[in-house]
């Protein structure tokens, strides 16, 4: 083979490979350009479902708390914050209600315990003054009955008559404040005592 043929077959393959080269870096750029199209197309869709599931839980928001299903005081739609902001507040609300819902079952509670003690008491009372020698049940007379119920409110007015009555503000403070301290089961409890003592042994007397 001659030296011009060598050179054209040389010539010839340089220009195979090199096409084949650019044929090669057009399909890697190719390949390229789909794959970053397809994480574009990939993150686009999830941030589109991102979106959907924050606008969905506005929106439950928006059903479930009462004060966000009322329009601003503009007139337009309320913003995310706004939704956000009555959300907490109304949170904060329930948990008020049921902390003062849990403080007044715990007042009940003790109230009752209160008043089984209470019975407890004055059936072991009754009990003991069956069990006297020579106790006889005589039925006991209105009169008697409306001299007890006098005395334990004279006991009780006594200490209601501080209470100041300059206007109706300081009487419900007062009144409120005298339940509070000479109310309570225990307190009510020793009057009664007092009072069924005292006639008890007038009658006995």
């Amino acid at each position: 083979m001659s030296k011009d043929q060598i050179a054209y077959h040389t010539k010839r393959n340089s220009l195979k490979n090199s096409q084949s080269d650019d044929d090669d870096d057009m399909e890697s750029q190719q390949s390229s350009l789909s794959y970053r199209e397809r994480r574009r197309e990939a993150h686009t869709q999830a941030e589109q479902k991102r979106r959907d599931a924050i606008k969905k839980g506005y929106d439950t928001l928006q059903e479930l708390v009462p004060t966000c299903q009322q329009p601003d005081v503009s007139g337009y739609k309320l913003s995310k914050a706004t939704v956000l902001q009555k959300s907490i507040d109304y949170i904060q609300y329930l948990q008020q209600q049921k902390k003062k819902q849990e403080d007044e079952r715990n007042a009940l509670r003790k109230e009752v315990i209160a008043l089984r003690i209470m019975q407890t008491n004055y059936e072991q009372i009754v009990k003991a003054q069956q069990l006297q020698p020579g106790h006889t049940e005589t039925p006991v007379s209105d009169e008697v009955k409306f001299s007890v119920f006098q005395a334990i409110m004279d006991q009780l007015f006594i200490t209601f008559s501080s209470i100041s009555v300059s206007n109706f503000s300081e009487l419900s403070a007062g009144v409120f404040s005298w339940l509070e301290e000479y109310c309570k089961p225990q307190t009510l409890k020793d009057t009664v005592y007092q009072v069924l003592r005292r006639h008890n042994s007038q009658m006995r007397g």
